[in-house]
């Protein structure tokens, strides 16, 4: 016959009682290594993450400055002539107030408000010149880039459609 052994009631309840007391938490050493742990690793990947955030800016920018100036050409062909100074970019959004021009208007050529660039700037609209031959030159969409000046490398480059 066999006998099981048997524990003292009291002995168990000690024991679950000081295990669970052991297991309660994350002692302070164990919080700071895995905050050392977590901060090696964000140290490691920030810049990476950064430069991939830029270069997104970029790319968004030249999207947009295609779409504004797709949104010209429509306006051209509808006006004959791309927008005036005073007209600016805004009338691919908004109708214009004039009411013979708003008999030509078949707008809006935007969606939604005008866009601005990656970095939260307005875009700047280059009225286009003569060409060679006599003809209308086409505009140019600018955005001056990350620190909104004219000219600048890298990240701060002007980026012309």
């Amino acid at each position: 016959m066999t006998h099981a052994h048997k524990t003292p009631l009291s002995t168990h309840k000690t024991r679950s009682q000081e295990e669970k007391r052991h297991q309660d938490g994350y002692s302070l050493l164990e919080i700071l290594v895995v905050l050392a742990i977590m901060g090696t690793i964000i140290s490691l990947v920030a810049p990476r993450l950064f430069s991939q955030l830029d270069r997104a800016n970029v790319v968004a920018t030249k999207a947009q400055a295609k779409t504004i100036k797709l949104a010209l050409n429509s306006f051209r062909i509808d006006f004959g002539r791309f927008p005036t100074a005073e007209e600016g970019l805004e009338v691919l959004s908004k109708m214009p107030s004039d009411p013979a021009m708003q008999a030509q208007w078949f707008g809006p050529y935007l969606e939604g408000d005008l866009p601005a660039d990656g970095w939260g700037n307005a875009y700047h609209y280059d009225l286009p010149g003569i060409d060679d031959r006599g003809g209308q030159a086409s505009p140019k969409v600018i955005s001056y880039g990350a620190d909104n000046t004219v000219g600048g490398k890298g990240l701060n480059a002007d980026i012309a459609m």
